[in-house]
């Protein structure tokens, strides 16, 4: 936008305090106080002119943009349901799925069974990938079975609260069941491969656990990281 030292009209208007010409009568106050070139009005105009210019544009690439979108979801749901679930997957972002077992004892609910794999720094708990097209509970069955020995059917668990945890930086969800079992009357069993020692600790005196299990025990009001409310944002 143009200040008052460059607008144009400056150039024909006589400097403040210079001494009239012949040309230009002393007794019109009016031609004194309004320049002779572009009228005042003009100044409103040519700033205004710019933002209904870029108003309109916007409006523009708006229409266009949602007739595209319209365009785009008219083809998608003309295709057949096969065709746009493969769409989707290929698209979208792709998330890792586990079962996660916490499993308490019924004879003292205080204490809970926890895992410690070769080269691994602290305790876990028992969990595992799901297999394609394999339930949630039914992996969490399987994964009690080869990591601890516990033969519990699904029936036997239930959904912890909450059910299910996403993790957003390492696009994993963890799907956590909940299950009660008295110690005494269970035997543990391990394989010495993926897991070489299981054993039931107290909540309330844990040891030293995994990054990745204290911040999911967080979610249950268990472990270290329950204070830190951070940790699981």
């Amino acid at each position: 936008m143009a200040t008052s030292g460059d607008h144009p009209a400056d150039a024909t208007s006589a400097p403040i305090g210079s001494a009239p010409t012949d040309s230009a009568p002393t007794d019109s106050a009016s031609d004194d106080d309004t320049p002779t070139g572009v009228p005042i009005a003009s100044a409103v105009t040519d700033d205004a002119e710019p933002e209904r210019t870029v108003t309109r544009g916007a409006g523009g690439r708006r229409r266009v943009r949602t007739r595209l979108r319209r365009a785009a979801y008219g083809l998608y749901f003309f295709l057949p349901p096969k065709l746009r679930r493969r769409l989707v997957r290929l698209v979208m972002a792709r998330y890792t799925v586990g079962a996660v077992a916490l499993v308490y004892d019924s004879e003292n609910p205080g204490r809970m069974l926890l895992l410690r794999q070769p080269r691994t720094v602290g305790w876990s708990l028992p969990a595992g990938l799901l297999q394609r097209g394999e339930r949630p509970v039914d992996g969490c069955v399987r994964e009690l079975a080869e990591e601890t020995g516990l033969r519990l059917s699904a029936e036997e668990l239930t959904p912890a609260v909450p059910n299910a945890v996403v993790h957003t930086r390492g696009m994993w969800v963890d799907v956590v069941f909940e299950a009660r079992v008295p110690a005494s009357a269970v035997t543990l069993a391990v394989d010495n491969a993926e897991v070489t020692e299981a054993a039931w600790h107290r909540v309330d005196n844990l040891p030293p656990l995994t990054v990745a299990t204290a911040r999911l025990l967080s979610y249950y009001g268990i472990g270290p990281y329950v204070d830190y409310p951070e940790i699981r944002a």
